[in-house]
């Protein structure tokens, strides 16, 4: 379902969402190592290596690019597509900028996977590098636009709901239990069933928010999509923008990953990012309504003082 046809159900006249901007030379390699999985393995192959060499990819042609990866130019152009650039030509713009980054020090650090028999002196040390650049690269992809716009609609929602399904589960509650110490009425949903008959009473002025890594989880897509079809606004947290979760968001949130591994699933890394972007909503929302926000936090804290004393 598109965007026009939730408002023409509405009946409110408001043009279709625009298309995404594309990701910013930083955010390039974060989106290789979201995206890769999905993709075949010539197109694997392509992404993996503009992302490992951007300046000298960045001096190539389609055709040397295809050539340079054993793949055909038609691949080396739906790569870039599916990476958020309009062609190919816009890839090498964007690689040229990366490596005039990383030439200047900006370079985005990669680390080896955690081994079995890695000490726990390096398992620190690979775990913050990993989550540090996950921060960094879901802040560089980031759309401020849409966060702002979701900012908006939380701090005004008469009801807020939190869908989340596993580890994006935990994220959603950590959102609602900062929403209900500013005084903003919010109810986070783990169990499907729940989170469906809930939707079903979604009207216009309510928000609903749904978490998932994957963009695609049915357990999470349902209840959003029954918020949007009931007039709810709704938001999508995901690390996939062009995954199913989009067809019924009003507002997406793009974040990133680190690259999974065996002692490393997906769940850990996309919930340091869904983390980061809660907090940023959390904080848009405390500013927008400050007048009533610092007050309830102080209502709050005061309330649990006597809890925290020796």
């Amino acid at each position: 379902m598109s965007s026009s046809v939730k408002e023409t159900f509405k009946g409110v006249a408001v043009e279709t969402r625009p298309a995404p901007a594309p990701p910013a030379p930083a955010a390039l390699a974060a989106k290789v190592r979201t995206l890769a999985p999905t993709m075949t393995r010539s197109m694997q192959r392509v992404a993996e290596t503009v992302a490992s060499d951007p300046a000298g990819c960045a001096a190539l042609t389609v055709t040397g690019l295809a050539e340079r990866t054993g793949t055909s130019e038609a691949t080396v152009v739906r790569t870039s597509r599916l990476l958020g650039y309009p062609g190919y030509r816009d890839l090498r713009l964007a690689l040229a900028a990366l490596a005039a980054q990383q030439a200047a020090g900006g370079a985005p650090a990669v680390t080896a996977d955690i081994a079995v028999d890695d000490s726990l002196v390096d398992v620190v040390a690979k775990l913050a590098q990993e989550e540090q650049q996950c921060l960094a690269d879901t802040a560089a992809g980031l759309d401020v636009s849409q966060l702002e716009a979701a900012v908006a609609a939380l701090s005004t929602a008469r009801r807020i709901d939190v869908y989340g399904i596993g580890a994006s589960s935990l994220v959603g509650q950590d959102l609602v239990q900062k929403l209900l110490r500013i005084g903003l009425i919010a109810h986070a949903h783990a169990d499907p069933h729940l989170a469906v008959t809930n939707a079903v009473q979604m009207r216009t002025g309510d928000v609903a928010l749904a978490i998932t890594h994957s963009g695609r989880t049915t357990d999470v897509i349902e209840p959003l999509r029954v918020a949007f079809d009931h007039g709810a606004t709704t938001i999508a947290i995901t690390g996939r923008p062009d995954g199913e979760i989009a067809a019924y968001a009003d507002h997406i949130l793009t974040t990133s990953t680190a690259r999974e591994s065996e002692l490393r699933p997906a769940a850990m890394s996309s919930r340091t990012s869904q983390l980061l972007v809660v907090d940023c909503l959390f904080i848009g929302v405390a500013q927008r309504t400050y007048e009533t926000a610092a007050p309830a936090l102080s209502a709050s804290y005061e309330a649990l003082a006597h809890r925290h004393q020796p």
